[in-house]
């Protein structure tokens, strides 16, 4: 259903707004399908995403069919998630920071938006890493530089150079504001698409028809511990808790979208579809590096540095450089500089959010060889998203349930303590006990030998249990 009413908001109390967090109207929103659908390509063909997806492959025990429908089962169901959180921004124009204030409080916001900003800073400072490997390897192709090892915190000057170069072009990207963004999207998404097909196929012509041996052997699957169930749940957990950051402030971009029907063809084509193909391709190009290489990569920079084409290495550098940069734009720079901005908007801009957000990030970033990756992607990616689950179940519960899909928007500017969303001073207590209450369960999935054997439903708990203790505790009220 589209709105009727008028979702404009002059102004509103000097703590709560400025133009930044203010609803679009809809007449200024430029983004369409193909914007959302670059989105979630540019998130799937990030260096960090082919990683994931290709370890899927050889991690968990299962067979190849099931792993591949393990990963598409994810696609459909982040589409759903997606389509529900994004629904209400669409129609008001709000981002997450501001549509969390009907659930937690005008001012109790503040705590899930520094929540979802901590966890936005950590995945950038990682995925700002990343993108600056693909920068290193075309540095060391140009330049016929031989990789070193070790150097300060696990990088040599050639990495931090690289390092340097993302984390600047990154800022530069923000600061020329969100229209600049969706183009450098819409140019990132396709031509990787393209770039990583010439990978398979330049892979395939090299391993020859040995690669589709190798195929078949990852298709049949491999001996775990884990039952067959366990290990399709737990992809599918990990898919989840992968896009989980993107999931709950998905509203920091569909309020760019004019209708509701664009937002939900461009979630259906670029998440189950582009998931689907993508992670193939990733497949495809694992399996031809063990025929090649002997030796499963999962790391697509260390496979097109031992292809031996210059030309090859310098496209494919710059196109993961592109796809990990431009997702590493929309999922953690602006949602960290909305939610940063969201503590004081009276005396922060989103850009001063974003600049707060590039310099902790440029350290977290640097961490990242030397200390954070130690504890395994899987369990790096599954203790993200169970953080923030519980947020996401509350969000979704108090806009469907409590609200009945009404928001009186003038409101979540105003600090009237007779306001709907005034609460106890500003907080919503009873959110803020679901959310710590869910949490520890969800996290709990991850790391207490009691609850592992539900980490592949880790995030679910997490969203569900705090939806429905919110709900249960609002009814007493």
């Amino acid at each position: 259903m589209q709105p009727t009413e008028s979702t404009h908001v002059a102004g509103g109390d000097a703590s709560l707004y400025n133009e930044d967090l203010a609803p679009i109207p809809r007449e200024k929103r430029t983004w369409g399908a193909f914007e959302i659908f670059n989105v979630w390509n540019n998130d799937i063909q990030s260096l960090f995403g082919y990683t994931l997806a290709a370890s899927l492959f050889l991690s968990y025990g299962l067979n190849g069919w099931l792993t591949f429908a393990a990963i598409v089962v994810s696609g459909l169901l982040v589409m759903w998630l997606v389509n529900l959180s994004g629904r209400p921004s669409v129609r008001y124009g709000i981002p997450y920071a501001v549509m969390a204030r009907a659930s937690m409080g005008v001012k109790g916001a503040r705590f899930p938006a520094l929540v979802r900003g901590i966890v936005a800073i950590f995945w950038y400072g990682v995925q700002t890493y990343f993108a600056s490997t693909a920068v290193a390897l075309a540095i060391y192709a140009l330049f016929g530089i031989e990789r070193g090892t070790g150097g300060f915190l696990g990088l040599t000057g050639v990495d931090w150079v690289a390092y340097i170069i993302v984390a600047g072009f990154q800022i530069g990207l923000f600061l020329m504001g969100i229209e600049w963004v969706g183009k450098f999207l819409n140019w990132a998404g396709p031509f990787v698409y393209l770039v990583m097909i010439a990978l398979a196929l330049m892979i395939w012509w090299k391993a020859g028809n040995g690669i589709w041996t190798e195929i078949g052997t990852i298709f049949q699957g491999g001996e775990s511990e884990r039952s067959t169930i366990a290990g399709f749940i737990a992809v599918v957990g990990t898919m989840v808790a992968y896009f989980a950051a993107v999931v709950i402030n998905f509203g920091d971009f569909s309020r760019f979208v004019k209708t509701e029907g664009q937002m939900r063809s461009g979630n259906f084509w670029g998440l189950p579809v582009s998931m689907a193909f993508f992670s193939f391709i990733a497949l495809f190009i694992t399996a031809g590096a063990v025929v090649l290489f002997g030796e499963r990569l999962t790391d697509p920079t260390e496979i097109v540095a031992r292809v031996d084409s210059l030309a090859l290495t310098l496209i494919a550098a710059v196109t993961f450089f592109a796809a990990t940069v431009g997702i590493n734009l929309v999922a953690n720079f602006i949602p960290a500089a909305y939610d940063i901005c969201n503590l004081s908007p009276a005396n922060i801009t989103a850009k001063q959010g974003g600049l707060i957000t590039a310099a902790i990030a440029f350290v977290i970033g640097a961490l990242w060889v030397s200390l954070i990756s130690t504890m395994g992607i899987a369990g790096f990616v599954d203790t993200l998203g169970a953080i923030l689950a519980p947020l996401y179940g509350i969000l979704i519960a108090d806009y469907y349930v409590v609200q009945k899909r009404e928001l009186q928007v003038k409101h979540l500017f105003s600090a009237d303590p007779s306001g709907p969303y005034y609460y106890d001073n500003g907080w919503n207590t009873r959110a803020i006990i679901a959310v710590g209450i869910a949490a520890l369960f969800s996290i709990g999935t991850v790391w207490h030998p009691a609850l592992q054997a539900l980490s592949g439903f880790g995030w679910l708990i997490g969203a569900v249990l705090g939806g429905v203790l919110y709900i249960l505790l609002t009814k007493r009220r």
